[in-house]
This record gives C-alpha cells, structure tokens and sequence, in this order.
C-alpha cells in the first residue's frame, strides 16, 4: 500500500470509491494466490511423478509403484491457497480503502 498510496490518491481523486479500491486490491491477492496455486500444484505434482518414475526405473526394478494423485488434495490446496490471499489482502485493502485523496497524492 505504501509504494501505491500516489496511485491510489490519484484514482480516489478522479471518482474511485473506497469500495473499488478494496475490490483492487482483493482481487490482485486473490489472482495471485490462484497463480500460486496453480503453479505449485503442477510442481508438486510433476515431482511426484517424477518421484515415482525414478522408484519404479531406479530403485525397485519391479515394483509396481503407482504414481497418484488426489484431486481432493489438490482441490485442498487450492482453496487454502485462496483462503490465504485473500485473508491477508484483506488488511492492505482496507488501509488503501480510507487513505485520503489529499495526503495520498502529496505523499513522497
């Protein structure tokens, strides 16, 4: 909030309320903490298989280790990832929100 507090004074000044500021700055944690989501889930997920291929090659000739994997665990993630953005893009959103056009847009 601090290194935007110019760019928010500047929107509150041309009509943005506190309520499109909050959404802003919800919807940025909100996306990011998706990408990260997604992006770990595809890591954890290629690591797994690639942990289950190097058993199965390397390891243990003939064992029949199968590589899963658990869309409720992935769903899990997913939604706590998304929890998470969002309960701690709550507070920079409401501090952003009550910031005032004024002392914003003179802010260094």
């Amino acid at each position: 909030v601090t290194e935007r507090t110019r760019e928010i004074g500047l929107r509150k000044a041309v009509g943005a309320t506190g309520f499109d500021i909050r959404l802003q700055f919800l919807l940025e944690s909100v996306l990011l903490s998706i990408i990260g989501g997604t992006i770990g889930i595809l890591i954890s997920s290629g690591l797994a298989l690639g942990a289950a291929l190097a058993v199965t090659k390397f390891l243990i000739k003939d064992s029949q280790w199968p590589a899963s994997f658990s869309i409720n665990a992935a769903a899990a993630a997913f939604l706590v990832s998304t929890v998470i953005g969002v309960t701690f893009g709550l507070y920079p959103a409401i501090k952003a929100s009550r910031l005032q056009p004024t002392e914003a847009l003179r802010y260094e």
